[in-house]
């Protein structure tokens, strides 16, 4: 792989994971609609480690307090306290689901689910949930009236993103929509659950990203966590500012274009 192709799935990268367009989606889409040569979910797992650092950094103060909470809890045996306390235990509970279904679908999810015309179809299927999800919720609740129930349900809900197109936030958000909570709320709870899934996941593939380092991919598999970071920065702070004066119809939208975008494009492909 070239750098220049591993910048642009780190680009591709960095904006997917955070916005609610499917990163892994577009992992897929992007190399088929440019011919690009297939890359393997090793690098992918790469990738997501640049926007585990733009979430971590991002973040920061609001880790460095959920970690505080969280231990005073386990110190002091009680959740109450501040609202930080409870909300580390509900980010923990809610990872266990995705945690064992990326565990237990870990071959599927390197050959089955790589393929451009199901992500793009599941990527424009989930278009009329996240927008049902939208229209439906009432937008009213904040993450401290967050129980147990909702954050579990909101963790069983990321799961089913290890299907290409679902994508992780916005399978996050479309719950927390669902569930009440105001944009904003649904918007950050999302983006602090990425950073232990994500983490998870890159532990798991850390001997064989050191392996690619080891066999001459370090410089493409470098440019591609540096471009995934900084896009992740700047996809965090686009969509945090925009969600407080707009609704997610521009990603509705998107989806349902890309969806038939590559759907004509493997139909074309596919006659010639």
């Amino acid at each position: 792989m070239s750098i220049f192709e591993s910048i642009i799935l780190g680009i591709v990268q960095g904006v997917g994971e955070f916005l609610p367009i499917s990163s892994s989606a577009h992992l897929i889409i992007v190399p088929y609609l440019l011919n690009l040569k297939p890359h393997s979910l090793t690098f992918d797992v790469a990738l997501h480690l640049g926007t585990l650092c733009a979430i971590g950094a991002y973040f920061f103060k609001d880790w460095l307090k959920l970690f505080k909470e969280g231990f005073l809890s386990l110190k002091l045996r009680t959740l109450q306290g501040a609202p930080e306390r409870r909300l580390f235990w509900f980010i923990f509970i809610a990872t266990i689901p995705g945690a064992l279904a990326g565990k237990l679908l870990e071959e599927k999810v390197e050959t089955v689910f790589r393929n451009p015309l199901l992500a793009a179809s599941v990527l424009g299927g989930f278009a009329f949930i996240l927008y049902l999800a939208q229209k439906l919720g009432k937008n009213t609740r904040f993450l401290g009236d967050m129980k147990l129930k909702q954050a579990f349900l909101i963790g069983v809900v990321q799961s089913f993103a290890l299907l290409p197109g679902i994508s992780r936030s916005g399978a996050t958000m479309a719950a927390g929509l669902a569930l009440n909570f105001k944009k904003e709320e649904a918007v950050k709870f999302s983006f602090l659950l990425s950073f232990p899934i994500i983490l998870g996941a890159g532990l798991l593939k850390i001997k064989d990203i050191f392996s690619c380092f080891l066999n001459g991919e370090a410089k493409a598999f470098l440019a591609g966590f540096i471009a995934s970071a900084f896009f992740g920065l700047l996809s965090i702070h686009f969509l945090l500012k925009f969600i407080r004066k707009y609704s997610f119809n521009l990603f509705i939208w998107y989806r349902i274009i890309v969806c038939v975008l590559v759907a004509a494009v493997v139909m074309l492909r596919s006659r010639g």
